[in-house]
C-alpha cells in the first residue's frame, strides 16, 4: 500500500490523469485525516475550490488541497515527534502512569481524528495547520472553558459518535469534538448539564 508521500507525488504528477491525481488526494485521508475522512474532504474541496463529487477538479486545485494537508501532516508530525521524545523522558525518570492527554494521544496516532467532526458538513474553517496549532497550544496549557480552536463556550456532551471515543464535547461553532484533557471539569460538566437539558425538553 503506498504511503502519504507516494500518494502526494501522484497527486502532484503532471502527467497523471486527473481523476487518478484526484483519487491519490483521497487516499493521502487514509493516513492523515485531522477532522475524519468525510469532513476532512470536505474541508480541502471547499478550502481548493472544488466540489466533493467533481470528478475532473482543476489539477492545481488538487495540489492547493494537498499544501494544505501537508503543512498541517508536518505541523503534527512534529508534535508526535515531541509527545514521544517527552514520553520516554518520564519513563527515564520512573513516571510510567498514562494521563488523560496520553490516552487521548494514543486514539489520534497517525494523525487521523485529532479533531474530529461527526458532522462532515460543520468544521473549522481555518487552514488545517492554523487548527492544529492551536489545539497543539492547547493540550500544552491548563485546562479551559472553551473550545481551543474557535473559543466558543458552547459545548454541547454528544454520543453516538463514529469515533474513538464515541462520545464526547462537540463544540457547536466549529463542530469539533474537543479533547477532553483541554477542557476543566466544570466545562466536562456543563457540557453534559445540557445535554440533559435538551434530551428532558425533548421528552
Amino acid at each position: 500500500m503506498a504511503g502519504f508521500r507516494s500518494l502526494a507525488e501522484q497527486v502532484r504528477d503532471p502527467a497523471g490523469a486527473t481523476e487518478r491525481r484526484r483519487t491519490a488526494l483521497r487516499k493521502c485521508l487514509e493516513k492523515f485525516a485531522p477532522y475524519g475522512h468525510r469532513a476532512t474532504w470536505h474541508h480541502l474541496c471547499l478550502r481548493a475550490g472544488f466540489g466533493t463529487q467533481e470528478r475532473r477538479p482543476d489539477p492545481a486545485r488538487l495540489v492547493t488541497a494537498l499544501d494544505e494537508l501537508e503543512e498541517a501532516r508536518a505541523v503534527w508530525l512534529d508534535y508526535e515527534r515531541e509527545f514521544a521524545e517527552r514520553r520516554r523522558q518520564e519513563k527515564h525518570e520512573g513516571i510510567r502512569r498514562p494521563t488523560a492527554l496520553d490516552d487521548w494521544h494514543r486514539q489520534t496516532w497517525g494523525g487521523f481524528g485529532i479533531a474530529w467532526c461527526d458532522d462532515p458538513a460543520l468544521h473549522p474553517s481555518a487552514p488545517l495547520a492554523t487548527v492544529l496549532h492551536r489545539l497543539i497550544d492547547a493540550l500544552g496549557t491548563a485546562p479551559r472553558t472553551s473550545c481551543p480552536v474557535c473559543s466558543d463556550d458552547r459545548l454541547l456532551w454528544r454520543g453516538g459518535l463514529a469515533h474513538c471515543p464515541s462520545a464526547g464535547p462537540v463544540c457547536l461553532t466549529c463542530g469539533i469534538v474537543v479533547p477532553e484533557p483541554v477542557l476543566t471539569r466544570e466545562a466536562l460538566a456543563e457540557s453534559k448539564r445540557w445535554r440533559r437539558m435538551l434530551l428532558a425538553s425533548a421528552g
